[in-house]
């Protein structure tokens, strides 16, 4: 007797796809095969449908505790879940406090633990001085370590400088962790806006002027070469542009331990978006321009990308309001968790991306990149984490159908070529029909087990 039976869907494996059956029992696959078709308390007929692994977004800012009315854990969560995320990481930064110590750490587990409707894990942060924190938080679960090498704007939550970065590296090199790295030059980023903002320049087109590609590529080779020095396992948030890729693809040819993930939103979107409609569409990096994009896309399907993550950055509407900000006075984010998974699908049938690829980097590859043992595919014995979803039917993105606290988003009025059916976290549905179905939060604070490199 499984406790729910997903019959007649199309499973989306690691290496195929197959209409068959799913037993789950106790939060966990049981049995797979098409022998069994009726014994379970819930039976979902996933007939016509896409059973895909639950997406693992690695990169998350909810801003829990101390700026929850940006966005907590308890709609962020939800959000996720709408969006076919069954486990997210948060960052360390914007809530307050700052993720920096093993106190810090506890009161955000404790509001996940309250919260969270979805499985979570916690990024710790690597700030200067607080070097000698970073054993600790590994001790408690942090599922990595996170930094800055451009100015952040959060005096919670300081840039590292140069002699903070290697002494950072080399500690979590000894902890059998992973650094991620917001990479821009902090020295050009801050010359070039000085510059523009004393000339007046402060327009959409000034704004990326400000943040080149240069910027990106020079941050990543500095901190290519600090981790040569270090051997500190890497992993570049938010790439969005070909030549740093060229340098991270150099570095694993040569034998690093680096990953590299990019947003769908540097997909889907180019600069014509944040001239067009504002500061809802400004980010760090910067939307780059089509050319750009296409390349990225390019990218993508020839799998130079680990893993795709939102970067979900919520915040309040007056820091989006173009009437009184110009762009650089504006919030630097893009609020899109629940639309990511939709996002790589839109893509997938644009260009004909293999599913199982869309299922390696959305799942698998986060999964064994941070040490999830029990997610990121489906396989007996795993987590009962899906997402089922019909590319028959179409989605457009209103106000009313997201599910984040500010309804602000560059996705809002995009309508996608598929929708999300349900999802299901460790055997519970939570999102069916367009409607968070739980009875309440029962997300679990996932701590990693080991810690492994992604073979190109």
């Amino acid at each position: 007797m499984f406790d729910m039976l997903i019959k007649n869907g199309t499973v989306v494996f690691p290496d195929k796809v197959q209409t068959t059956n799913i037993g789950i029992k106790n939060g966990k696959i049981t049995a797979i095969g098409d022998e069994f078709v009726s014994g379970a308390n819930r039976i979902i007929d996933a007939s016509g449908q896409y059973v895909f692994p639950g997406m693992i977004d690695v990169h998350v800012h909810f801003s829990d505790p101390g700026r929850d009315y940006w966005e907590g854990f308890r709609t962020g969560s939800q959000m996720m879940a709408a969006g076919g995320v069954t486990t997210f990481f948060d960052m360390p930064l914007n809530g307050i406090p700052s993720t920096i110590n093993k106190e810090a750490l506890y009161l955000k587990s404790d509001r996940g633990q309250a919260e969270s409707y979805t499985d979570f894990a916690l990024w710790g942060g690597l700030v200067p001085g607080n070097e000698a924190d970073l054993a600790e938080l590994a001790e408690e679960g942090v599922i990595g370590f996170k930094a800055f090498l451009s100015t952040t704007g959060n005096k919670e939550f300081e840039n590292v400088d140069d002699v903070t970065l290697l002494n950072g590296m080399k500690i979590i090199a000894g902890l059998n962790k992973v650094l991620a790295l917001h990479s821009e030059s902090g020295p050009i980023t801050d010359w070039l806006a000085a510059r523009k903002i004393e000339a007046g320049q402060v327009s959409a087109d000034d704004y990326l002027e400000t943040r080149p590609i240069a910027a990106e590529a020079e941050a990543v080779q500095r901190a290519l070469y600090y981790a040569e020095v270090t051997g500190c396992p890497l992993h570049f948030v938010h790439i969005s542009s070909y030549e740093a890729i060229e340098k991270i693809e150099a570095a694993k040819k040569k034998g690093m331990n680096v990953t590299v993930e990019t947003c769908p939103h540097y997909l889907l979107f180019n600069h014509d978006a944040l001239s067009e409609f504002g500061p809802v569409a400004k980010c760090a990096p910067p939307l780059r321009k089509q050319e750009e994009q296409e390349k990225l896309i390019k990218l993508l399907i020839e799998q130079k990308f680990d893993m795709i993550s939102s970067d979900h950055s919520p915040c309040t509407s007056d820091l989006k309001d173009s009437a009184v900000y110009n762009i650089f006075q504006a919030w630097g984010g893009i609020s899109g968790g629940q639309f990511s998974f939709l996002s790589m699908l839109e893509l997938a049938l644009k260009y004909e991306i293999p599913f199982e690829q869309i299922a390696k980097i959305t799942a698998l590859n986060p999964a064994e990149r941070f040490g999830l043992k029990a997610k990121g595919r489906i396989a007996e014995g795993y987590d009962a984490d899906f997402v089922l979803v019909s590319t028959d039917e179409s989605y457009t993105v209103r106000e009313e159908n997201f599910f984040a606290k500010n309804k602000i988003s560059l996705y809002i009025g995009h309508t996608f070529p598929c929708k999300i059916n349900s999802t299901i976290n460790r055997g519970k549905l939570i999102f069916n029909d367009g409607g968070i179905q739980a009875d309440g939060p029962e997300g679990e604070w996932i701590k990693p087990i080991q810690q492994i490199e992604i073979k190109s």
